[in-house]
């Protein structure tokens, strides 16, 4: 490869890689049955969610398309490669200015190319998060089988034999069935909305760093262009001679250095919620932490009689009033191992 194309010769880790580590490569670059055919693709859309538990198969299909989503991005991305490559070498044979910014237009969009290929090791997090959501749906669903089927059993056994004693024994089990499927039921809820938000977490946070580097690309990319000279000519008169190549060689360099040092804290785009929309968020919240309304000023003081006949309800041996503790699971994360560290080899 050219080496202009090499924007990071040692190919240093960013300040937003050393904030936020790289997760591993994607799992869909790798143990690719149909290699990277078309076949693949059509199988999992047409096939997704045909198979698994009944309560998992919407989700089963979710995944399947968010896998055919990353194969398209990752075909985009080699792709786009291609593109930079062969505008380089179409530039090369045109005047010295083009010739320039061509190539170094190609290095711009490279790097786009690059930038996709590590979004999708990202997005990667996001579907292996839901995909979590999805197992734990299927590990419930037995437990619901089960207890239909019990159910199933009694309506039968109360229609043909009104007075078997098995009819108790089954009574019992599904008492303990629908035990076992009220703790499933509520891990599973539990589990939901904490892998939920850290699915989409995963992947605003991935789409928030993708765009504002694409977004200082093209604003270096627009830099470049001034460097050619639009300015019509007549037949048989010659353009000044391009002296540009220390100022396009800078501009790289700068946007080298912006992607560089980029983090979530310089991020140029803010999302801010109306005075309407903070004002209902933070409501809810505060209504889902128990943060009711006081109404101790309408309560009306009692009279003497009524009074006497009054007792504390903490005064009460065993009526049931002890504080309670509910134990709560720290919410589970994903663990980010190692960086991807490559690094480019330069053709000479």
């Amino acid at each position: 490869m050219h080496r202009t194309y090499s924007m990071r010769q040692s190919r240093a880790p960013t300040a937003s890689q050393i904030q936020n580590p790289p997760p591993p490569s994607s799992s869909t670059k790798s143990g690719r049955f149909f290699g990277r055919a078309n076949i693949g693709h059509t199988f999992r859309h047409k096939a997704a969610g045909s198979f698994g538990p009944d309560l998992a198969k919407k989700l089963s299909a979710l995944v399947k398309m968010e896998k055919n989503v990353m194969r398209s991005m990752e075909l985009v991305s080699r792709e786009r490669m291609e593109v930079a490559q062969q505008l380089s070498i179409w530039g090369e044979a045109c005047d010295d200015d083009v010739s320039d910014v061509t190539d170094k237009l190609g290095v711009l969009i490279y790097e786009i190319g690059e930038l996709e290929d590590q979004f999708v090791d990202r997005y990667d997090q996001y579907r292996v998060t839901i995909k979590s959501i999805r197992n734990i749906e299927a590990s419930v669903q037995p437990s619901r089988d089960r207890k239909q089927k019990i159910t199933d059993q009694i309506a039968q056994l109360k229609y043909k034999e009104p007075n078997s004693p098995k009819i108790v024994v089954l009574e019992q089990e599904l008492v303990r069935a629908e035990a076992e499927s009220l703790v499933a039921e509520a891990q599973l809820s539990n589990i939901t909305r904490e892998k939920l938000k850290a699915a989409f977490t995963y992947q605003f946070d991935a789409l928030r760093e993708h765009s504002e580097k694409i977004a200082i690309i093209a604003g270096f990319g627009k830099h470049l262009l001034e460097l050619v000279d639009d300015t019509p000519v007549t037949p048989g008169e010659t353009r000044n001679a391009y002296d540009g190549y220390e100022a396009s060689k800078a501009i790289i360099q700068d946007c080298e250095d912006a992607l560089t040092n980029w983090v979530t804290q310089n991020a140029a785009v803010s999302s801010k919620l109306s005075i309407r929309a903070r004002t209902l968020s933070q409501r809810r919240k505060n209504t889902h932490r128990g943060e009711g309304v006081d109404l101790s000023h309408q309560d009306q003081p009692l009279g003497d009689r009524e009074s006497g006949l009054w007792i504390p309800a903490s005064e009460h041996a065993g009526n049931g009033y002890e504080d309670e503790e509910d134990d709560l699971d720290a919410p589970s994360t994903i663990a980010e191992t190692r960086g991807r560290e490559e690094e480019r080899v330069v053709d000479a």
